[in-house]
């Protein structure tokens, strides 16, 4: 692979990965210094290239959203949700407002976990191990109301075709008392690492991207927000239940690793709040949503004779039978920013090409910006602070 070269005196590479001190991804970073300070970084990804798109083609579409939960194993309820609405959208089977709130409420624990795990990974970094332990604590207590909810603390099995897990009203009473008794810790540990005079030295002014570099390097998503461009499919593409009950925009101004993770923290916030209010809604229906491969009953065996004959019952889902040469885009916005699937289908109705794109794919080079003028100490928390998927970049 033939990296960039900088020559001159006290010019010098420093390589790092891909294989990393931890349980991480993997990735390659060759550093060009001159002295301690980044002159230009660049970044070599691909080693977890699995060939999603193609393995999306290769079973029946309905059967694929197990495979879909595995692209990004911190993204499962957002991959699942855009895999599925496109789905749903070729097979012209529109799920009604009470499916989609449980997919939105799946969605925001997801986003709210992952930005707890991003903070605990902040606070490690800088050794401010207080606010670490509080992180960890809280993010454990937000996936396992996931796991109450669907069986998974990651979400794994929370969306099927046309369907989503259904809430309760012992689950919602549940949830609720999770998020409310969440809240107000997440405040005061937020308030802790925002009042830390050793936390502002370590993260203001370090990895700036302003909001015109974030625009040219089209960054999306949280990052984005972070350099003051208000970019949020939620807002831009709200569907039916965002439109209804939309959340406020939050975006931050300097750009830099104090911005993204203050923006973190208002997400964060605001998705707590926005769950707490949905599930408080007592107009708001959830436990009727249809259940995830519901068992279908077929015709009685034949034999065995009588009206009290037993049906055989199934779990799997019943054939989709997809529109003809048709072309199907899906969004929604994932922790980092838009996740896209694209679905496309010949004249029989069958999939000939599935397109996966992750929010991370467009964001990498904005953290070899963000990297440059900086010293090389700095890289660990810049990394942190966009907090990147590498296997969503793979594919």
């Amino acid at each position: 692979y033939p990296f960039f070269k900088v020559r001159g005196a006290e010019v010098h590479e420093v390589a790092v990965g891909p294989i990393h001190a931890g349980v991480i991804e993997p990735g390659h970073f060759r550093f060009m210094c001159h002295g301690e300070q980044v002159h230009h970084l660049e970044i070599q990804l691909g080693y977890q290239h699995r060939g999603v798109e193609a393995l999306l083609l290769q079973k029946p579409p309905e059967r694929l959203t197990p495979l879909v939960e595995s692209i990004v194993g911190d993204s499962v309820v957002a991959y699942a949700w855009a895999f599925n609405s496109a789905l749903e959208a070729l097979a012209k089977r529109p799920v009604s407002l009470e499916t989609t709130a449980s997919r939105a409420i799946g969605l925001e624990l997801e986003r709210l976990a992952m930005h707890l795990a991003t903070l605990n990974g902040l606070a490690t970094d800088i050794a401010y191990l207080q606010p670490a332990a509080t992180y960890g604590r809280l993010r454990t207590a937000i996936i396992n109301a996931s796991q109450r909810a669907c069986g998974n603390r990651f979400g794994r099995g929370w969306i099927r075709p046309g369907a989503a897990a259904p809430i309760g009203d012992t689950l919602r009473q549940d949830l609720l008392a999770t998020l409310r008794a969440f809240l107000p810790d997440f405040e005061q540990v937020n308030a802790l690492m925002l009042s830390s005079r050793s936390a502002r030295a370590r993260f203001q002014g370090v990895g700036t991207v302003s909001t015109q570099a974030a625009r040219d390097l089209g960054l999306t998503g949280v990052v984005a927000r972070a350099s003051g461009l208000g970019l949020d499919l939620r807002h831009e593409l709200p569907g039916s239940l965002y439109s209804k009950h939309p959340l406020p925009p939050i975006t931050q101004a300097s750009g830099d690793c104090w911005a993204r993770m203050k923006q973190r923290m208002a997400e964060a916030e605001s998705s707590t709040q926005w769950l707490i209010d949905r599930l408080a809604d007592a107009a708001l229906n959830l436990h009727d949503t249809p259940a995830p491969y519901a068992p279908q009953v077929k015709a009685p065996s034949t034999g065995v004779a009588g009206a009290g004959a037993s049906p055989s019952v199934t779990s799997a889902p019943a054939p989709w039978q997809l529109q003809a040469s048709s072309l199907c885009v899906s969004l929604v916005e994932g922790v980092r920013g838009p996740v896209m699937l694209a679905l496309e289908t010949e004249a029989a109705g069958k999939l000939i090409h599935a397109k996966v794109q992750d929010p991370s794919s467009t964001n990498w080079f904005g953290l070899a910006f963000a990297l440059r003028k900086q010293q090389i100490s700095d890289f660990p928390i810049c990394n942190k602070s966009f907090d990147l998927s590498y296997c969503g970049n793979d594919l």
